[in-house]
């Protein structure tokens, strides 16, 4: 039913990751073939293809849905349908930035101290062209095809460029100026297939998977027993995304609880609730969390 086009390249491996906790595992010959098979009668073809390239393809009708980043959206400036942001990346889980930077020595402390001409090198020139208008700035922009940072002071005065930390760009000298966009992957759709109540249907369903998949990610199961005197004590510090679950134990053995909490708070709840007195305190990791 669904033509399905997700990205190669940095994005690739943590999006069939993801895919696969989402119970949609993409299945292909070997890692450099580009076609490829989801195990799931919603899903008809799969693709793998550059990610630059994926908005223009989804939005003249070849796929139905793809994944692909918001700068490769904006990049484009073609039409299609967001189906929602996809919060995970290709290393920090942090969302990549669009960004412009000048060597670290540079006397320019804004957009608004670049003069027309100003030389800027970069993988966005749509993008960077209209900002760059929209404050004022007729630039002369030279399209990049990679090493965008080494190419200040000589070949360009200035960058538009990808970071998600800042670190890369540090250590080439450079400095950021001013933030374009933050990016994250999004689930977009052609809007005709979004507009056909079966085929959106469908794809309300694999992106609820796909995000139950990314927010199991954040959060565990707590189990644990609880003698009644400590139980108000240790109900009071367990967070849960509604309310603990609490269930009497066989004869006089207390209470068991449960709740799914937050992981990155874990290593201090469970000390804590076992100072508050609760026993057999099990963690356990979470697939999907679909509301």
């Amino acid at each position: 039913m669904l033509r399905l086009v997700l990205p190669k390249g940095s994005l690739e491996q943590p999006t069939l990751e993801l895919f696969e906790a989402a119970d949609l595992a993409v299945l292909r010959g070997s890692d450099v073939e580009y076609r490829a098979t989801i195990d799931d009668p919603r899903i008809s073809e799969v693709r793998i293809l550059r990610p630059q390239e994926i908005p223009r393809y989804v939005a003249d009708g070849m796929f139905d849905l793809g994944v692909t980043g918001r700068d490769w959206i904006e990049e484009t400036g073609v039409e299609v349908e967001t189906l929602g942001e996809l919060h995970y990346s290709k290393a920090s889980g942090r969302p990549i930035r669009v960004v412009l930077a000048v060597a670290d020595n540079s006397p320019v402390r804004s957009v608004g101290d670049f003069r027309s001409g100003v030389r800027v090198s970069t993988e966005y020139p749509a993008l960077t062209a209209r900002f760059l208008r929209s404050h004022g700035v007729e630039a002369d922009i030279r399209l990049s095809y990679g090493a965008t940072e080494a190419k200040v002071p000589e070949i360009a005065d200035a960058v538009v460029e990808i970071t998600e930390t800042g670190r890369a760009l540090r250590v080439g000298g450079l400095r950021v100026v001013e933030t374009l966009l933050v990016s994250y992957p999004e689930l977009i759709a052609h809007p005709a297939s979004c507009a056909d109540e079966t085929k959106r249907h469908a794809m309300d369903q694999l992106h609820s998977l796909l995000e139950g998949a990314l927010v199991a990610r954040q959060r565990v199961l707590v189990k644990l027993n609880v003698a009644e005197p400590d139980l108000d004590a240790v109900i009071s510090v367990l967070p849960a995304m509604k309310a603990p679950t609490v269930s009497k134990l066989f004869g006089d053995g207390g209470y068991a609880v449960e709740a799914v909490v937050p992981k990155h708070d874990i290593n201090v709840l469970i000390p804590r609730l076992r100072d508050l007195g609760a026993t057999d305190i099990i963690e356990l990791p979470i697939a999907k969390i679909v509301p």
